[in-house]
């Protein structure tokens, strides 16, 4: 310990210094407090600015507050101790503690001498940590109340290693560093108390008096000695620089740190001789990034190549700009940066559902991911889905309400039209111009590496010349490939295996199945009438209000006008129309109410009328009688279920069949085997076999300017010839969805729930579905299953009895021991 630093400069120096020991047998003859049974005792107290006194230590203070001398004087007057307070960093307005730190030293305080500054000065030794308990006055000087630290702690084989590993370094250190005396190096060795010995060393070292105060609210001798290794050990790695600089020797050197110390001290030198120039100072301020960002090895490595080649080109060079592109790129990707998930299941639903109306899978997929990494945090795979639906079902809202639901940022991408590989991988860096993909530049824009990243559109990918990004979306999308996400731009591996990916499409088709089979689907199925009048009630009337500022009005929508809107002015599976025609009604009462006109509060059915002009969609009705020839299909679309009848026309001609009315070439093939099937079991339908050589069929589907296909209008098409061929009239009340096989099987179709809904907006009384499709009627409001009667059927057989009138009376002939086989029901009603 360097004892020239700790003496007074005045005229009483070699006073001082001839009687330094004997003030130093003064120091330890005066007395600590007595403290109560808890260690708590009440002393004098004052402020230590500019110095930080550890136990055992012997130093030098300057006192120049009249309060802080006061202090001094009541405590030498009782021959007791003074306790030294600690000024704070971190204030808080009004708390006085606040000011100081929670940890204070009790000093023996000796004589005090004057200077010629006029200041004081004396000779203390620390004696023990305090916690400062509270301040209990102020004048004439501070008056604590302390608490005594005590924390007795074993000798354990970690803190022996400690204090090995501190004497060792702190000898290193008295070696290199000439303004540390050998006799320090000796004192530590005999020191058995690791928190003496902790004291010691930081006494010893020219330390910041930061660090003094770390280590002085540090009461666990554990903590110190680790502190003090950590100080030691940096303290011993510029020693060492020193040192090796000094001697023209590179050995055993820490690389970065030799670096960082030359360029210390490089730019030190140019600062000082004005020559600093910005190019230097823009690599520095490079590297000096890259070094505190902690970047993965591989990275690093990468990125430190390419920051030596930036430095040996000179700033005018065509490709320093290619260079410093890069870095910034490697630079502000999030690597490390994450945002804490919120793994409330019940905020979660709470979220959800006040966000969004129905959607129960997507939701429930949700909740159930969140309960899962809430039990299992170390869960590292990310679901991958993939919201399937019609336009405006809400897919891309619902991805937002999962980010914010969950704390994660919310970033998207539409990959609408695209057709370059490179779009999604990136371009090389030969070519010029050339930029990271899109995956990576969202997620430089999400700022962390795991966001909830939407791919809109993914099935309106494209594939040109130019490659094909659906493949590329391959390794983005697969959790056993995605931890090494490698874009061409970077050349670097990035790792994606945090983010959740949720992709939305309006259609499965176009998407490669390789691509599909790596995502989970979650069906958006088209609204029903009952639950866009819900959503329009909770979400698209409020919204309309606000935007147009009428929020303030008691406007009230009946249910009828909105269902009016929805039939007659939108024709969609979404919500995005009817929130649009909602708008108009709005933004036409705000210009009347701009105007002075009288506006209506009520909308009614006739305001609706009044605002929106003639009604522009017409639904198919149902046919208004029982006809042959004519059978009810129901039919499904992107923009939800239809009925569409069926028309068969029997002709005299040569056996010709005829099909109109934009049909697909599944529905053709449909039609083809229901023809196959009619033929087959003509003698049990009473029909001639010779007939169908004689007559041609002409089968048409109205609204022929709208494409149609599918197999599900099976059974209809069968029923609606059979009626044709029979003359046995079909019930208009009546609609029916099934593939038909040419042995008359009765296959399961898809839509079920909208089809339903659909005969049932119609006016239909009766549907017939494949008997394997009842599960599909789960979905179904129970409501419109009370008003309609169901039919599952398996065979042809079963579908005529319900779907046709009775037989006319058995006439006789070479079918009448088939007619009598027919498979009729004798209460079957005559209407449905």
């Amino acid at each position: 310990m360097n004892d020239e630093h700790w003496l007074p400069s005045s005229d009483d120096d070699n006073d001082f210094l001839g009687n330094i020991h004997q003030r130093t047998e003064e120091l330890y003859q005066i007395s600590s407090h007595e403290v109560d049974e808890n260690g708590y005792f009440t002393s004098p107290a004052f402020i230590l600015r500019d110095v930080i006194v550890f136990p055992r230590m012997i130093s030098p203070i300057f006192l120049s507050s009249e309060s802080g001398i006061r202090a001094v004087n009541a405590a030498q007057a009782e021959n007791q101790t003074a306790i030294a307070l600690f000024l704070s960093d971190y204030v808080v307005e009004g708390d006085i503690l606040s000011e100081f730190l929670p940890v204070g030293m009790e000093l023996a305080v000796g004589r005090m001498l004057s200077m010629q500054s006029g200041n004081q000065s004396a000779l203390v030794q620390g004696r023990q940590r305090v916690e400062i308990i509270n301040i209990l006055g102020a004048e004439p000087y501070l008056v604590v109340e302390a608490r005594q630290i005590v924390q007795p702690y074993p000798m354990t084989r970690h803190l022996k290693a400690l204090m090995r590993s501190s004497k060792r370094l702190f000898e290193r250190c008295v070696d290199l560093n000439e303004s540390l005396p050998e006799e320090s190096h000796l004192f530590s060795l005999n020191i058995d108390d690791p928190g003496w010995l902790a004291d010691m060393i930081a006494t010893s070292l020219s330390l910041p008096n930061d660090t003094r105060k770390d280590l002085m609210v540090m009461t666990h001798a554990a903590d110190r000695l680790e502190k003090i290794n950590q100080i030691l050990a940096e303290e011993l790695d510029v020693l060492e620089l020193e040192d090796e600089i000094q001697a023209q020797v590179q050995t055993e050197v820490d690389r970065s740190h030799r670096e960082y110390y030359l360029r210390e001290q490089m730019k030190a030198i140019q600062t000082e001789l004005g020559e600093g120039d910005l190019w230097s100072n823009e690599i520095f301020s490079l590297n000096e990034k890259m070094e505190s960002l902690n970047l993965p090895e591989a990275v690093e490595l990468q990125a430190t190549r390419e920051l030596q080649r930036l430095q040996q080109m000179p700033s005018m060079a065509p490709e320093v700009g290619i260079i410093r592109t890069y870095l910034d790129w490697i630079l502000d990707l999030p690597w490390h940066q994450t945002s804490t998930d919120n793994m409330d299941v019940i905020h979660a639903k709470k979220v959800l559902e006040k966000n969004h109306y129905g959607l129960k899978k997507a939701k429930d997929r949700i909740i159930e991911y969140i309960a899962i990494r809430s039990l299992n945090p170390k869960r590292l795979r990310q679901p991958i889905l993939c919201f399937v639906g019609p336009p405006g079902t809400g897919k891309t809202s619902l991805g937002k309400s999962i980010a914010y639901a969950l704390g994660r940022e919310f970033v998207r991408l539409s990959l609408g039209g695209v057709r370059d590989e490179a779009e999604i991988r990136g371009h090389r860096r030969t070519y010029i111009g050339a930029m990271p993909g899109r995956i990576i530049q969202t997620m430089r824009r999400a700022g962390t590496k795991n966001p909830l990243f939407m791919l809109d559109e993914i099935d309106k990918l494209g594939s040109d010349f130019r490659g094909d990004p659906s493949s590329a979306l391959l390794e983005v999308l697969d959790p056993e490939q995605n931890k090494a996400f490698s874009d061409h731009y970077l050349e670097v591996d990035y790792d994606l295996s945090h983010v959740i990916f949720i992709t939305t499409a309006n259609t499965l088709s176009t998407i490669p199945p390789a691509l599909l089979d790596r995502m989970e689907v979650i069906e958006f199925s088209g609204y029903i009438e009952e639950e866009k009048l819900e959503i329009a009630k909770r979400f698209l009337i409020p919204r309309q209000l606000e935007e147009t500022g009428l929020q303030d009005e008691k406007f009230v929508f009946y249910k009828r006008a909105l269902s009016k809107i929805v039939r007659e002015y939108t024709y969609e599976a979404g919500v995005r129309n009817f929130e649009r025609e909602i708008g108009r009604v709005i933004r036409k009462i705000a210009r009347l109410k701009t105007e002075k006109q009288e506006y209506p509060k009520r909308i009614t059915v006739q305001a609706i009328r009044n605002l929106l002009g003639p009604q522009q969609f017409f639904d198919m009705e149902a046919e208004r009688e029982d006809e042959a020839g004519v059978a009810t299909a129901l039919a499904w679309t992107e923009n939800g279920g239809e009925i569409m009848p069926v028309e068969v026309l029997i002709l005299e001609g040569k056996g010709n069949l005829q099909i109109t009315g934009q049909i697909g070439d599944v529905m053709q093939e449909s039609t083809q085997a229901a023809l196959s099937y009619i033929k087959s079991r003509a003698d049990f339908l009473d029909i001639d076999p010779d007939l169908f050589e004689n007559v041609d069929v002409h089968l048409h589907v109205p609204e022929g300017a709208i494409p149609k296909d599918g197999p599900s209008a099976g059974i209809t098409i069968t029923t609606a010839m059979i009626s044709a061929f029979t003359g046995r009239p079909s019930y208009h009340l009546v609609g029916m969805t099934g593939e038909i096989t040419l042995r008359g099987r009765v296959l399961p179709v898809g839509g079920i729930r909208e089809k339903v809904l659909a005969s049932h907006r119609a006016g239909l009384k009766k549907v017939i579905i494949p008997y394997r499709n009842e599960k599909d009627l789960e979905d179904v409001p129970q409501s419109v299953l009370k008003e309609m009667k169901l039919i599952k059927v398996k065979h042809m057989d079963e579908v005529l009895p319900v779907a046709l009138h009775h037989p006319k009376p058995i006439r006789e002939s070479r079918h009448s021991t088939t007619k009598k086989t027919a498979s009729e029901d004798p209460d079957t009603e005559t209407s449905p």
